[in-house]
């Protein structure tokens, strides 16, 4: 495992960074169903990260909308919130190579242990992340690839709304390396799996007649 400090831009090579790899945000569609056969969406994955392996090349994912610019503008806002709150500093969440397959970019370093995870949501999904007292639990193998990955001890999921009253935006729980041994054996299982699945796909395509 390797830690890179660059910010997640596309200027500071990040993005290269993180080609040929299977990263947080599509760790949940992989881990989707584990135990049983891979869907659709982790062999749309699997094919990205085959294509990428092939051409040396990204395969550029330019799909946004509201909710993730609405994430994208919010989250200094959070970080600072989550600062004033836990009395500490976050500083940047880089990226860390984990494997020829494996890479994650946490929103940041708390100290020398910890990670974060911020998700800016509208005020439904945080009323109910409210109510539940838990995380989301759609982000759940994010924040447990991103402890494997880091190798820190722990990681804060942060959930922030600002649709919320001031005092009552922010959302904070706590996940240890340790409470999610198991799962992280899973996780190393489903990859072992997943792998085969790219090589297959690798396969067929270098197979392919020109």
């Amino acid at each position: 495992m390797k830690w890179h400090n660059v910010e997640q831009t596309e200027e500071s090579g990040w993005l290269d960074l993180r080609m040929g790899k299977v990263g947080g945000s599509s760790i949940g569609k992989i881990m989707a169903n584990a135990g049983k056969a891979f869907g659709n969406p982790a062999h749309d994955v699997a094919l990205k990260i085959a294509l990428e392996k092939i051409t040396g090349a990204r395969q550029e994912n330019s799909y946004s909308n509201g909710h993730m610019e609405r994430g994208h503008e919010q989250e200094p806002i959070a970080r600072m919130l989550y600062e004033e709150k836990m009395f500490c500093d976050v500083t940047n969440g880089g990226f860390y190579d984990c494997s020829e397959y494996e890479g994650v970019s946490p929103d940041g370093l708390v100290l020398d242990d910890g990670l974060i995870e911020i998700k800016s949501v509208i005020g439904s999904r945080h009323f109910a992340t409210v109510k539940r007292n838990s995380y989301d639990p759609s982000y759940k193998w994010q924040l447990i690839f991103n402890l494997k990955c880091s190798g820190r001890k722990w990681i804060d999921y942060v959930e922030y709304s600002s649709d919320f009253p001031k005092g009552k935006q922010l959302f904070i729980q706590r996940l240890t390396f340790d409470s999610c041994v198991e799962e992280i054996g899973m996780l190393d299982t489903r990859m072992l799996e997943f792998k085969n699945i790219i090589a297959d796909k690798m396969k067929l395509i270098e197979q392919l007649k020109s």
